[in-house]
Order: C-alpha cells, then structure tokens, then sequence
C-alpha cells in the first residue's frame, strides 16, 4: 500500500486570512491590538496554545482561554476564509488514479478539517481525515501522523510520505518513522525543511504529482 499525508495549512489550502485574523481578534480580548504579520504567520501550522505562550508570553491558562477566543470566530467566520492552492485537486485525482492511498493529517482540529475539505469539494479524494482533537491530547504533529498510520493499518512505513510546508511537518514525519516532501509556496521556510532532512523539496502541487509515479 502507498500512501501519501496531507498537511492542511499551507499545503492544501492558503490559510493566512483566517488564521491571522482570528489569532487578531482573540489578541484585542487582551488589550493587544498592535501586532506583527510576521508574527502572526508563524501561527499557521503549529498549534495555536504553544504559538500563544512561545510569541507573546502567556501562561498555559491564558493561552488556553485564547485558544478559545480564537475558535470562537473561526468557527462561524475564519475556518472559510482561505482558498486552495493551484492544482490541488487534480494532483489528488492523478493521485489516486496512479493507485495511491491518500490521506489528511493536520494539526488543525478534525473537525475544522474535514469541514474545509468538504467546502471544496475534495473530501471524496482522502481515505482518512485525521486533526488534532478540541479538547483531547492528539495535539502535536508526530502524534496526528500515528493516528492517521493506525487508522490507515499501515504496516511498512517506508511506503508512506509526507507532504507538508514547514519544520513540524518535517520533524513530526521524522518522529513518526515516515519520509517527508516540503513544500516551498506554503508557510514554512525553505532552509528549515532542508536541516529536517526532507526527502524532497518542490515548488508546486504540480511537482508533488510529478513526484509520485504510478
């Protein structure tokens, strides 16, 4: 069985308005109302409690209340302000023609994943959708790629890929026995996919197909 791992954020789908402005308006709950886009990009991908305590200095109950504060607009408004990326859905097409198993690991909540898949109308193309959980443990990136393995019954880990855009896709691959292809176009940076050691650095989704042979 060959299987090829989705991130979400910065690899499937352009994030960067939902996610800034909802990590914006959880920040003003606070009184911050002057913030750093640079910082705010660095939210996308990672998840938001360790970015919360790491970017701006809050204990882990406040980040926690934030976290919250940012769901609260991105469940009726943020989690559709985004859009996919250039040929993402025929490299899933080619992709499963080609014979492969595809599946989503995000550290996105499920949830919020399998909804934006289905806004797009390309959840028919992923055999497993796996997120972080809400309120659950399943929260950093290695963590979401076991459980994706495990509901996929993977048994060689040499036939299984990562495709994601930044360091925690990499380093999560790693720790998870699997390879992994960077992306360039996403949020990551193209040194830091390098010095995690990816199989692969592309500049495309139509690379990423190319990359894949039937």
């Amino acid at each position: 069985m060959k299987v090829v791992l989705f991130d979400l954020d910065g690899t499937i789908i352009n994030s960067q308005a939902g996610v800034t402005n909802c990590v914006k308006y959880a920040l003003e709950s606070t009184g911050i109302t002057e913030v750093d886009m640079t910082i705010l990009r660095k939210f996308i991908g990672p998840p938001l409690l360790n970015s919360f305590q790491k970017y701006y200095g809050f204990s882990e109950e406040k980040a926690d209340e934030l976290v919250k504060k940012y769901r609260e607009r991105y469940q009726k408004t943020g989690i559709f302000e985004c859009e996919l990326y250039t040929d993402v859905e025929s490299t899933l097409k080619n992709l499963k023609q080609k014979g492969y198993v595809i599946g989503l690991a995000s550290s996105k909540p499920e949830e919020f994943c399998k909804q934006i898949l289905e806004y797009f109308h390309i959840d028919t193309y992923f055999d497993e959708v796996v997120g972080a959980q809400l309120n659950g443990p399943r929260n950093e990136k290695a963590d979401v790629l076991k459980e994706a393995l495990e509901r996929l019954k993977v048994i060689n880990l040499s036939q299984v890929t990562l495709v994601g855009d930044t360091k925690f896709d990499a380093i999560g691959a790693k720790q998870a026995g699997i390879s992994c292809i960077g992306v360039s176009y996403g949020f990551g940076n193209r040194s830091e996919l390098i010095e995690n050691e990816v199989v692969a650095l592309v500049d495309s989704m139509k690379e990423v197909d190319d990359y894949f042979e039937e």
